[in-house]
């Protein structure tokens, strides 16, 4: 596939952006006729459905069981615990809450890096963990309330699915031992089907009006399987950090949508908060420059 120009790029980023904003608030909305478990499964089943035909033309797909294996507990740990759990989060945060608390997850990932990668942080990342939790601190310094406690708890159970998932793909994309295409592609088909497996005997077989059909097809469609093809292809020309720091802003879009979609409303001090938790991911995020 040809590589997209410079431009281009920044504006395949900023869809990108915008797309996955929404899902928190689309999440939100199905939630009032479908259960958490089940809109996972649908999302990253109909989504894997649609970019399989990409997947199919693999020239170099995992051969060992051991690997496959492994593609099924990544597949669960991101798609059925991870997101599972966040998205039944929903049912006790605001969006633009789960949004805002999806940038721990990089600072999670970055502790876990330490015992699991042996990634020692620069000591910028060891600033923007500190200015992400200040952040964190800022946001909730009100309080929460007792449904709000609840939702917290499920949220981090599943961003420890997210955080492993987040350490073994690194871990095998640093080793080179299957393709980008099959790291991404064969846990979300694995993940959405054990989802599914699991959601329909638990929450029962999902009954909904035509909208929120149209939705959940709109969240595989357009949320997965175009924000990824969007998001790889934007990254051969973006380097990671670039393209993160774009990613970053997500919860700004996710509170503008949830204002005018969902009547959610952020205080100053939240608003400010915002801002700190972003600049901490930014330091989280930066490498060391190499020395020529």
């Amino acid at each position: 596939m040809k590589k997209p120009s410079y431009p281009l790029a920044i504006a395949e980023a900023i869809l990108v952006n915008l797309i996955w904003a929404s899902s928190f608030i689309i999440v939100k909305l199905v939630l009032d006729e479908i259960s958490p478990l089940t809109i996972s499964g649908l999302r990253y089943f109909i989504g894997a459905l649609i970019l399989l035909p990409f997947m199919l033309r693999e020239k170099n797909p995992p051969t060992s069981a051991k690997m496959w294996g492994w593609l099924l507990l990544l597949g669960i740990s991101q798609y059925t615990i991870g997101n599972g759990a966040i998205f039944w989060s929903l049912e006790y945060l605001p969006a633009t809450t789960v949004s805002f608390l999806m940038g721990t997850i990089t600072i999670a990932t970055l502790i876990a890096g330490i015992f699991w990668l042996k990634e020692i942080p620069t000591t910028m990342q060891i600033v923007g963990v500190f200015v992400t939790l200040l952040g964190g601190t800022l946001f909730f310094i009100n309080g929460v309330k007792v449904g709000e406690l609840v939702g917290l708890a499920i949220f981090f159970a599943g961003m420890l699915g997210i955080t492993f998932f987040s350490i073994m793909g690194r871990k095998f994309a640093r080793e080179g031992t299957v393709s980008t295409l099959t790291l991404t592609g064969v846990p979300l088909v694995l993940g959405g089907v054990v989802t599914l497996l699991i959601a329909i005997p638990l929450e029962g077989i999902p009954s909904a009006s035509p909208s929120t059909w149209g939705l959940i097809l709109f969240l595989a469609a357009i949320n997965t399987a175009l924000g990824y093809f969007l998001y790889n292809h934007a990254l051969q020309v973006l380097t990671a950090i670039q393209m993160n720091i774009i990613l970053n802003l997500t919860p700004v879009w996710t509170a503008i949508f949830g204002f005018f979609l969902l009547d959610e409303r952020l205080g100053p001090l939240q608003m400010a908060a915002m801002a700190v938790v972003i600049i901490g991911v930014m330091l989280v995020q930066m490498k060391k420059k190499r020395i020529a």
